[in-house]
């Protein structure tokens, strides 16, 4: 019973899962949108355009006659600018595949919670189902005594009103699983999703918390695009930098008069007296925000992780303890017996039952909101 109670990062809604990342067309489109993207980071890494100038010039006598000019040109920057921006688009790439991967993680997690979601009402539903049968059983013999003045009329008032009772709260049920299933519906691409599961699966707990935290550290895509961003910054700092060195520009050119035509090579120099001013200093005090940043962040995140630890090892105690208690203390055939052979009343097999559902629906809760935090804990693992 006690590996009962301890769920896994995903157990038996790996399918469910599966196919939402298949057919989501949320999915798809962040998928498409990523790769716009990337191809967006890869512009301007490039030399700029090559320059074409011609010119036809008329003389205005006969003796000058007219004039053509041709030149064409190529500016560079600094060598090494390429290859700095060239680095600066992987890192970005990658930073918008991260992206990516948190947001896929964020729709999973949201479709694993709606599972465990269902897996609660799929349990509440049988159980309500079966007391349900039970008390129309019940309602028909009573209303058979009635008939024969064996029982009273306040007796049979009383069990019909628990048989509407336990019909609106099977409604109700089924509302609820019905929005769950329509939200899973949604996320895998309008594709109907059948979850009939009422029972939570088996796992296991890390036993030691900081092991497990120094293994996750690694997988969460918004650390890592933290840490990007920081080499991202690094290589800006260089790349300002390398601008505030000489431009260089090569070309040809000729000059046509009449009957004389000069021609040969061009040579330029551009000096960044102005145009890079402060663009290092702004870069680097970006870097120290960034490094702030990513110190904030796994601060954040390790403190999560610990309060979503110790609150599971909390609900997986609390449940195990009370699904015990349940198991050992359960009256239900007992007074099912006692009421046939008339040793209890109606109000007391009624009563005494009520207490037993509240106490079944209390472990239900505290075995939902253990899977909803171990889903949170293991969502790096989606």
């Amino acid at each position: 019973m006690a590996v009962a109670l301890i769920a896994t990062a995903q157990g038996n809604y790996d399918h469910i899962l599966s196919g939402i990342e298949a057919n989501s067309t949320t999915l798809l489109s962040l998928r498409e949108q990523m790769e716009a993207q990337k191809l967006e980071n890869r512009t301007g890494i490039f030399p700029s355009d090559p320059e074409i100038e011609f010119a036809y010039l008329w003389g205005n006598t006969a003796v000058a006659g007219d004039r053509t000019d041709f030149k064409i040109s190529q500016s560079f920057d600094f060598p090494t600018v390429y290859s700095h921006k060239e680095r600066i688009s992987k890192f970005k790439n990658t930073n918008t595949e991260l992206l990516y991967k948190a947001e896929r993680i964020s729709l999973l997690l949201h479709a694993k919670q709606l599972c465990i979601q269902l897996v609660y009402y799929n349990a509440l539903a049988k159980e309500v189902y079966q007391r349900l049968g039970n008390a129309e059983r019940i309602a028909s013999a009573f209303k058979t005594k009635l008939e024969k003045g064996d029982a009273n009329i306040i007796d049979n008032n009383k069990i019909q009103m628990n048989v509407i009772s336990l019909q609106n709260e099977a409604t109700g049920i089924e509302t609820e699983r019905t929005m769950l299933l329509s939200e899973l519906k949604r996320l895998n691409g309008g594709q109907e999703v059948v979850f009939d599961q009422s029972n939570y699966s088996d796992g296991i707990l890390p036993d030691n918390f900081d092991e497990w935290y120094s293994r996750t550290l690694s997988q969460s895509p918004v650390l890592q695009h933290a840490n990007t961003q920081i080499s991202i910054r690094e290589e800006e700092v260089r790349l300002n930098k390398a601008q505030g060195l000489p431009k260089l520009s090569a070309g040809y050119m000729s000059e046509q008069l009449l009957g004389e035509k000069f021609q040969g090579v061009t040579v330029g120099l551009s000096i960044p007296l102005w145009s890079n001013k402060n663009r290092v200093r702004q870069s680097q005090a970006q870097l120290v925000a960034n490094q702030s940043l990513l110190a904030d962040c796994k601060v954040a995140f390790q403190t999560r992780l610990q309060g979503l630890y110790d609150k599971a090892v909390k609900l997986q105690q609390s449940a195990l303890k009370h699904r015990i208690a349940l198991s050992s203390f359960n009256n239900e055939l007992l007074l099912k017996k006692a009421l046939d052979a008339g040793e209890i009343s109606l109000l007391i097999y009624l009563t005494e039952l009520e207490y037993y559902y509240q106490a079944f629906r209390q472990v239900l809760e505290t075995e939902k909101n253990f899977e909803l935090t171990l889903a949170e804990l293991f969502a790096m693992e989606l």
